[in-house]
């Protein structure tokens, strides 16, 4: 057995510990994935990690890492991809040199920056449903333990996979794209939406709004009530954003304690001034938990398509800093 075959006990126990750490995750599939494609980019030494879902004819980026995470929520043909290939044989695949390689996708590697690849497909209920993916921008970056690893982790997932979905592949959809605790779509749907936004405004001329939502008051509730009081405040925020979103509109928990809202489409910043105005007065009123008021809120910050920026993540990066001045100006 050459050398290259072989894992080394590092990246075996490495793998345990993710295994451990996907355990603790529990029901929540959205963060099994994005905490594998990290992982995985770390233990090859891949320049980025994704993981792809298929959905109908395409092949959606649901979680990804490193030089991926820019492309999240981005759709492939699953017909003209090495992607589609590996869900359609169920079997790993590496390709060497995207260059070269006739199966691959070449414009869009080369959009993307990416020269090689690994590929191992995502099992669930004995059928391929996606792919886990390791990328580099050099050609020959992958060795056939790079490629093991990555079979390894991929078995993380699929395990994850069944116990959410107890083999329903439109819970399984859900539980990929939705946030256990609120419901809400989650960052890798609200990426997909805005993407789909995006490409619908570019065509008619409207504008697209994202709004990005950070709360007040959660931490000082963990630290004096614990966390429980705490996910009551989450699902409480989750609840009264919905109350406010239009039917157009969608609502996400991108983490922790912040929220997205796409507000599409919409005429100017005047509207979208007025939304946020209504988000923070919705926000503002005290949430009880156990017979006792407590004070919540929020800090909102907008960006707009196109006056602010044209790509998805520059967009939401715009929004994350209005945000953050809106904060420090509630401080002050």
């Amino acid at each position: 057995m050459s050398s290259d075959t072989i894992t080394s006990p590092e990246r075996l126990l490495e793998v345990i510990r993710t295994q451990g750490d996907v355990v603790r995750l529990g029901p929540d599939l959205g963060a099994v994935m994005a905490l594998v494609a990290e992982r995985a980019c770390t233990l090859t030494g891949a320049a980025g990690a994704v993981v792809e879902l298929a959905e109908g004819d395409d092949m959606v980026y649901r979680a990804t890492a490193g030089s991926m995470q820019p492309h999240l929520g981005m759709h492939l043909s699953r017909a003209n991809s090495i992607s589609g290939l590996c869900v359609r044989e169920a079997k790993p695949l590496h390709s060497a040199d995207t260059e070269t390689d006739p199966r691959v996708d070449r414009a869009a590697c080369r959009r993307i920056g990416v020269r090689s690849m690994g590929v191992v497909p995502l099992l669930h209920d004995n059928h391929a449903v996606g792919v886990l993916k390791v990328v580099a921008a050099r050609a020959n970056a992958f060795s056939t333990a790079d490629i093991n690893v990555i079979g390894l982790m991929s078995d993380l997932i699929g395990a994850a996979m069944f116990h959410a979905a107890q083999h329903e592949s439109s819970e399984l959809f859900l539980r990929a794209t939705h946030d256990a605790l609120t419901g809400l779509p989650n960052r890798a749907l609200f990426y997909d939406r805005l993407r789909q936004s995006l490409q619908r405004a570019q065509r008619s001329g409207e504008r697209v709004a994202v709004l990005y939502l950070d709360m007040d008051g959660l931490k000082q509730i963990n630290d004096e009530l614990g966390h429980r009081a705490g996910d009551s405040a989450i699902r409480e925020c989750a609840q009264r954003l919905r109350g406010v979103a239009r039917m157009s509109d969608t609502v996400a928990r991108l983490g922790g304690d912040e929220f997205g809202l796409l507000y599409a489409p919409t005429t100017d910043r005047a509207g979208v001034d007025a939304q946020i105005a209504r988000l923070e007065a919705v926000l503002s009123a005290p949430l009880e938990f156990e017979q006792r008021q407590l004070a919540i809120g929020a800090s909102v910050g907008a960006a707009l398509f196109p006056d602010d920026a044209v790509e998805p993540d520059q967009l939401v990066e715009q929004a994350d800093h209005a945000m953050y001045a809106a904060k420090r100006t509630r401080r002050s």
